[in-house]
């Protein structure tokens, strides 16, 4: 699909989605493969009707900047392993307590608790197994390889999402300020929306001003969808979401839908340096925020 052209952005959503699930797919150890049982674990959360935002957005910035998706698809399928391992520890009694994630019983209430984290763990484990496999034909492509690895391991260390679920957990039953809620959302939702625009950029040659474009539409898309997610959620009863921090609990549900705006704008303003080969990013956000 040439990005110039009008986006049909269903169609754009339908085709990246197709080419993920079998590249994830590919990606695993099938299940009846020994030990079966942490296999079915790792499968069980991967394939539970995630929409792939993530590695679609490694692509797409990839195509955006005028590179090719295939050497960036094992990066975007890495990213989606890492996403599923945050999920599964998220969910655990010792975390969250969430019984259950996209409709149906999380990971722990399925296999266990220990199995669980151990999926987690494989998850976390294979997408570094799928960084390390990338090509490279030159050392000028090895050094931009090196670079993606690099980053996606800040982005989900003690700096980046372990580190904003650690004051997340921390925060529990506490009033806390904007900028510490800021904090563990951009280091949480953000960090992973932000590495994975950078990844694909970055595979791709990418100029300096258009990394630092698409590193800007990322975190305003970040802390959009992390307010759009609260405001959905708010009327959550479980006693533990009434001590989860979030947008509409601080500032009250007009203020949070209003910075929710104002971040949609943000991102889409970021674009502007892209003219119709960001059309597709710009529709992307407008798909993802407006859910």
């Amino acid at each position: 699909m040439e990005l110039c052209d009008g986006v049909d952005i269903k169609r754009y959503l339908r085709e990246k989605r197709s080419l993920i699930e079998k590249a994830l797919d590919e990606s695993l150890p099938k299940t009846k493969e020994y030990p079966s049982l942490i296999h079915q674990a790792m499968r069980y959360s991967l394939f539970s009707k995630g929409k792939r935002l993530r590695p679609i957005l490694a692509l797409a910035s990839a195509e955006v900047v005028g590179g090719k998706i295939k050497p960036v698809l094992p990066v975007a399928c890495a990213l989606e392993l890492i996403h599923t391992w945050s999920l599964i520890h998220d969910d655990l009694p010792s975390m969250d307590n969430d019984d259950y994630r996209r409709g149906r019983l999380t990971s722990h209430k399925v296999f266990g608790e220990g199995i669980a984290v151990l999926a987690g763990d494989a998850l976390l484990i294979q997408a570094f197994r799928l960084l390390s496999d990338l090509k490279s034909r030159e050392d000028r492509n090895l050094k931009l390889i090196l670079r993606v690895i690099k980053e996606i391991s800040e982005a989900i260390g003690s700096r980046g999402l372990i580190g904003g679920q650690t004051i997340d957990l921390n925060s529990e039953g506490k009033e806390i300020s904007l900028s510490r809620l800021k904090y563990i959302h951009s280091h949480k939702t953000g960090g992973l929306f932000r590495v994975a625009l950078r990844s694909g950029t970055i595979l791709s040659r990418a100029k300096k001003e258009e990394i630092a474009s698409l590193t800007k539409y990322g975190e305003a898309l970040g802390l959009a969808f992390q307010i759009r997610d609260d405001l959905r959620d708010k009327d959550e009863k479980s006693e533990q979401r009434k001590k989860k921090a979030t947008y509409p609990a601080l500032l009250g549900t007009k203020e949070a839908e209003r910075l929710a705006r104002l971040s949609k704008r943000k991102a889409l303003s970021a674009l502007k340096m892209f003219g119709e080969r960001g059309e597709v990013l710009k529709e992307l956000a407008e798909s993802i925020l407006d859910d």
